[in-house]
């Protein structure tokens, strides 16, 4: 920062400009021509100009919203003006008199002689220091940025976390039913009768499919924490999705025999395979069902139906006789940690939907909810036709 040589007069009112230029800038010539013209200026009219270089400095052309340089600002007597342009010089000529004309009217109506205006002590002394000043404003407010990120990143783990223990509880549950099956049988082997080898094979399958789909769920989940939807590890191969959902459902039929619910299914014969990650749309099954088992009233019903819209697109649905979801709230509800106000008090995390939408997307599909006239909710969603 540069100070021009001051030549104070006591006969006339003191300015306090900041002349703003860039160095590395090819206006070198232009700049010469404006500083010439201020100490010419200078000499006739005292004032105080400091010239700060917004290479060095550019918290200043920030602090000051400057969009173009060489730019002048008259920040004393307020109000606050700035010249810039490249026709600097001429705005200045035509607006020294002006302040100049402006600065004697105010100090007639406060009855103040000239001889008596002095620069004010602290006036050109705050200007050096607030670079210090806006320098660790800028500091703040980059800690302050850094301390979002990093609130940011712990939320993304508390989402984990809650995914996790939303999203493994089912396959959990199987793999411990088709252990505790297999233990019984070891253990009352000669009581009662022993467990088919058949039924055996069948128990081994169910546990070690389960176990896979938890691994691939951990994987999966961390990496949603890292990045975004079009992220997701998403491995597509052949899958038919009337006996993936048919074994969502075993996974779940328990909870809903408590509830003495009715599911309904409407899928064709003839449905053809879909082109995903098996694993995926287990998840996306698994959150829609035990969603429409924990919404659905005692005795109550759930459909689920497929239908072959197109020759690329398969739509599957899952409907409930719920409460439903407020049309206002039918975009918000696959948002990220979005609850109803209604169901803050049951359990969940909000994050289920907003899986379920990050794996459709993944898989170039849709998902969306609407609610028939006769109540309740229907959650859909396309997946694409396996090639032939």
């Amino acid at each position: 920062m540069q100070v021009f040589p001051q030549k104070l007069s006591d006969s006339h009112t003191p300015f306090q400009l900041l002349l703003f230029v860039d160095e590395r800038s090819g206006s070198q010539q232009q700049i010469q021509q404006i500083y010439h013209y201020l100490k010419e200026l200078q000499e006739k009219y005292a004032f105080e100009l400091q010239i700060i270089d917004v290479g060095e400095q550019p918290y200043f052309a920030e602090h000051f919203k400057l969009v173009a340089t060489p730019a002048l600002i008259k920040i004393h007597p307020e109000p606050r003006q700035t010249l810039a342009g490249s026709n600097l010089i001429a705005q200045l000529q035509s607006w020294w008199p002006r302040w100049q004309k402006a600065v004697a009217e105010k100090l007639q109506s406060q009855n103040v002689q000239p001889e008596r205006v002095r620069s004010p002590q602290n006036g050109m002394r705050s200007i050096a220091d607030s670079a210090e000043v806006i320098l660790m404003a800028d500091e703040i407010f980059s800690l302050k940025r850094e301390q979002e990120k990093l609130l940011e990143q712990l939320q993304f783990k508390d989402q984990v976390i809650a995914m996790l223990a939303h999203d493994l509880r089912n396959p959990l549950t199987a793999v411990s039913i088709a252990l505790e099956t297999l233990e019984a049988g070891l253990t009352r082997e000669g009581q009662t009768p022993p467990l088919s080898p058949n039924l055996v094979a069948q128990l081994f399958k169910q546990a070690r499919t389960q176990a896979r789909s938890i691994d691939k769920m951990i994987a999966g989940l961390l990496q949603v924490a890292r990045g975004t939807a079009a992220e997701l590890d998403i491995q597509p191969q052949k899958v038919e999705l009337e006996k993936l959902c048919h074994e969502v459902l075993m996974q779940l039929s328990d909870r809903a025999r408590a509830k003495s619910l009715k599911i309904e299914t409407d899928i064709p014969r003839d449905l053809p395979r879909t082109y995903a990650d098996q694993e995926r749309i287990r998840q996306v099954l698994i959150n829609l069902l035990d969603n429409a088992i924990k919404y659905t009233p005692a005795n109550g019903k759930i459909h689920i139906s497929a239908l072959h819209r197109t020759t690329q697109k398969i739509q599957f649905s899952v409907c409930d006789t719920g409460p439903g979801i407020p049309e206002e709230n039918r975009d918000r509800i696959f948002e990220d940690r979005f609850r109803l106000e209604r169901d803050k008090a049951k359990d969940g995390y909000g994050i289920g939907l907003c899986l379920c939408q990050r794996i459709i997307r993944a898989h170039y599909g849709q998902i969306w909810v609407d609610c028939p006239p006769t109540g309740g909710s229907c959650f859909h969603f396309t997946l694409p036709v396996y090639p032939n």
